[in-house]
């Protein structure tokens, strides 16, 4: 009688702590995501972003409600809203409110506006790349200009060539800033809406009136990046070298250390480490750089130089060359790394709270579309910009990506997995089969 009592209890209790449970789950809800940074809920820039937001986020969805639309919009948002608890859904039903449509110029049924501190972006694509990128437009409070110099051969900003930036600067573009074509054959200086002027590798010779143009740009407080290659010219550019106090040096850098990360082409820097400065603080990515030039500072003229970038201790300078590299030479003037081949300089403003800020690389490649997609580079370029243009909130957002997405073995490691999965493996179930087999025979 007893245990009947104590069975019967213990059910009881069990349906109570069910309809506990039940009733809770009704009035609170818990997500726990336990993949590496929150991969399955939202990706670290994401939720950075939302840190850096400081006040409320209103998105408005022009959403009709008989078409499914609403309940995958609300679900999508839901992931931001439990990062940041004031951000506001509200949805209007286009055929109730035309006139509404109308003024936010409304094109596609589920558009998003997005609102933030009197600014917005409308978003047509519900993806969380594009909601993000819509938010780091908002945080930049407005559109960047920056001029890309022209008609020398430079990379073009939105090409599609190899050599080209189009893949970097469309990523750009969705976050609000906006490449213009910038030709001194032309106009006589930088357009007055330019934040940042970029002159990337030039294959000819600039004319005097361009550099005296850049010149110029710079000594009234301009920002620039300037990509340089191995094999560019740099004739003509001695006035903006001064002006700079930098040099480049002769040749390109080698770089055998590379193998140890299954990079083959000396000519090619791999870069895991980086020196202390504003643009790659806790960044922790491997970066390529394909054909380098070795670049020195010779005189600060007021400005305060750091070093962006640096080849490892097992890196030289040798001669421009097509074939395998020559091995180090002292008495050819072959020079020892690390070397510096990017830089950053920084310098007050007269009469202006900003600084400002120039960047000089001794490679391009490393945006091109042919080699965007390597390791950190995109997210190495985009904190060059963003330094540049002075968001200095969007510099330090983490990749886009987990760091265990990809899984990288090498040659002993391969071989040991098919050592177990093609060896060990069957014949520990061909044993196990067997002792079965043989235990059940004996009973």
């Amino acid at each position: 009688m007893r245990r009947h009592l104590d069975s019967l209890l213990f059910a009881v209790l069990l349906l109570l702590g069910a309809a506990a449970v039940a009733y809770l789950s009704t009035r609170y809800s818990a997500t726990f995501d336990w993949t590496a940074y929150a991969r399955a809920s939202l990706a670290p820039q994401s939720r950075a972003l939302l840190k850096t937001l400081n006040g409320p986020l209103e998105v408005t969805s022009y959403a009709s409600p008989g078409r499914g639309l609403r309940p995958a919009i609300r679900s999508f948002i839901a992931r931001y809203q439990r990062y940041k608890p004031d951000l506001v859904l509200r949805f209007v039903d286009p055929a109730e409110y035309p006139g509404k449509v109308r003024a936010a110029h409304i094109s596609v049924d589920g558009e998003l506006v997005i609102q933030y501190h009197g600014r917005q972006q409308r978003l047509s694509q519900l993806t969380e790349q594009s909601f993000t990128d819509a938010l780091a437009a908002l945080l930049r409070g407005g559109q960047r200009h920056v001029a890309f110099v022209t008609g020398d051969g430079e990379r073009a900003p939105y090409g599609k060539a190899d050599a080209d930036l189009g893949t970097f600067m469309a990523t750009l573009s969705a976050q609000g800033v906006m490449a213009l074509p910038l030709n001194f054959s032309q106009v006589a200086g930088v357009p007055k809406n330019a934040s940042l002027v970029v002159l990337a590798s030039p294959l000819a010779q600039l004319s005097p009136g361009a550099v005296a143009a850049l010149v110029r740009w710079v000594q009234n407080g301009g920002n620039l990046l300037w990509l340089t290659d191995p094999g560019h010219s740099s004739l003509g550019l001695s006035p903006l070298w001064q002006v700079l106090g930098l040099t480049r040096l002769p040749g390109e850098i080698i770089d055998p250390s590379g193998t140890a990360m299954q990079v083959h082409n000396p000519r090619i820097l791999v870069t895991s480490r980086y020196p202390a400065n504003p643009i790659t603080y806790g960044f922790a990515m491997n970066t390529l750089f394909p054909g380098v030039v070795p670049l020195a500072h010779t005189t600060r003229n007021g400005w305060t130089i750091e070093t962006l970038l640096q080849s490892s201790t097992q890196s030289y300078s040798t001669s421009l060359g097509t074939g395998p590299p020559a091995a180090f030479n002292t008495a050819q003037g072959n020079l020892r790394g690390p070397l510096d081949f990017g830089y950053i300089l920084f310098r007050s403003r007269p009469h202006q709270r900003t600084q400002q800020r120039v960047v000089v690389m001794g490679d391009g490649d490393f945006l091109s579309n042919t080699f965007l997609g390597n390791g950190g580079n995109q997210a190495l370029g985009q904190r060059i910009f963003n330094w540049l243009l002075h968001d200095d909130r969007l510099v330090r957002l983490p990749p886009r990506s987990a760091p265990d997405r990809h899984l990288a073995l090498g040659q002993t490691g391969l071989n040991l997995e098919a050592l177990l999965f093609l060896l060990l493996l069957p014949l520990s179930l061909a044993g196990l089969g067997s002792i079965l087999a043989w235990r059940r025979r004996r009973h």
